[in-house]
């Protein structure tokens, strides 16, 4: 596979060509280099306008944009008991950043807060379901006597 070439090249190849020196053609030739290649690195520099190569990153791209994660951290620090859905609904209105709640969720992850009931927090007042069988216990939780 072709390496690519050096910015050091590039530099050199796009400062001729501002200084007037030829086309890009002409110093195609000069500079040992395609046509096709003095094209795309001069396109390359209007779009972005940095002579070097634009470097490429691997991975996803992130879903949120860049004052979403400001934003989440500011919420969930004045109010902790929001769920995924109150946090998604408020990036969709507020941040204009659409992500599932999956991508909420990762983002929280990703920031380093956590979903969890804390342990020093009260007891809830909703029982937990005993354990064992199904039956339930009441006095009466043998079989039902039958009708005659």
């Amino acid at each position: 596979m072709a390496r690519a070439y050096e910015d050091d090249l590039r530099r050199k190849f796009l400062l001729a060509h501002d200084q007037g020196k030829g086309s890009l053609a002409e110093l195609g030739g000069q500079f040992g280099v395609s046509l096709g290649w003095a094209k795309k690195i001069s396109a390359q520099r209007r779009r972005s306008g940095q002579p070097e190569r634009v470097r490429h990153r691997s991975g996803r791209k992130p879903h949120a944009g860049a004052e979403a994660p400001g934003r989440v951290i500011g919420w969930v620090a004045a109010q902790p008991d929001l769920t995924l859905a109150e946090l998604q609904a408020r990036l969709r209105g507020e941040a204009g950043v659409a992500l599932s709640r999956g991508r909420v969720w990762y983002l929280l992850r990703k920031l380093g807060l956590r979903r969890k009931k804390s342990r020093s927090t009260p007891r809830s007042g909703t029982r937990r379901p005993t354990s064992g069988s199904a039956s339930g216990s009441s006095p009466r939780s043998g079989p039902l006597p039958r009708n005659p």
